[in-house]
């Protein structure tokens, strides 16, 4: 074999190999992004309550606006026409999966029945806890409007970027008046691939940061 031949058959080598270990890199970074994935999301368990008294939850309603194939990944939207879903169906998504390239795939939804009234519900039962009030009735009531409650990733080289945000619009009353507010939790984790648990991390720290705002806004508030 001549130099230069030998040289040719070096170089197609290591593009084959370079080739090889990119397409191996995007799908241990990606993991499964084809079909519905479900993911349970925990929230905070409430803690003893103080005597503060009872407090009614009222309405909580999904405010959130779905597009079809938005330019933000941070824009909620599903796996085909999100016209061809209802309420019910729409109020369970919570992310969408992307391939390496960011390109949208697969739906990420909460299991079951859960939806993210219910999860903003019990969100508002932890943050009534921790300032010594109990749910279930009472004069007092705080309604709420889910404004955002999504996660998307944003894909690197050799690693993942997830991100969650749950925001929501209040109207809280008691003693006869009533103050409105609005409360917005953000959550990041990095990760080398887009497992379950990662996504989950995400919602955790956007739980965390979310809880210690509606505190901060209830106290001020008069709760």
């Amino acid at each position: 074999m001549t130099p230069e031949r030998s040289n040719q058959t070096t170089l197609i080598s290591c593009k084959s190999i370079l080739l090889t270990l990119i397409a191996a890199a995007s799908l241990f970074q990606s993991g499964c992004v084809l079909g519905r994935r479900s993911i349970s999301l925990s929230v905070p368990a409430p803690t003893a309550t103080k005597g503060a008294g009872q407090v009614s939850i009222g309405a909580i309603t999904d405010g959130r606006r779905f597009e079809n194939r938005p330019g933000n990944p941070s824009t909620p939207s599903v796996d085909g026409d999100v016209n061809t879903l209802s309420p019910d169906q729409l109020a369970q998504m919570i992310g969408r999966q992307r391939n390496t390239y960011g390109m949208a795939m697969g739906d990420i939804a909460l299991p079951g029945t859960d939806n993210v009234q219910g999860k903003m519900r019990e969100l508002v039962t932890t943050a009534l806890s921790k300032r010594g009030y109990s749910t279930g009735g009472g004069a007092n009531s705080v309604s709420v409007r889910v404004d955002e409650f999504w996660a998307w990733f944003t894909p690197g080289m050799w690693s993942i970027g997830f991100e969650a945000r749950v925001r929501g619009s209040f109207t809280v009353r008691k003693g006869g008046t009533s103050r409105t507010f609005s409360v917005l939790g953000t959550g990041e984790n990095l990760g080398q691939v887009a497992s379950d648990r990662n996504w989950q991390e995400a919602y955790e720290r956007a739980f965390e940061d979310f809880l210690k705002k509606l505190e901060t806004e209830l106290a001020a508030a008069g709760f």
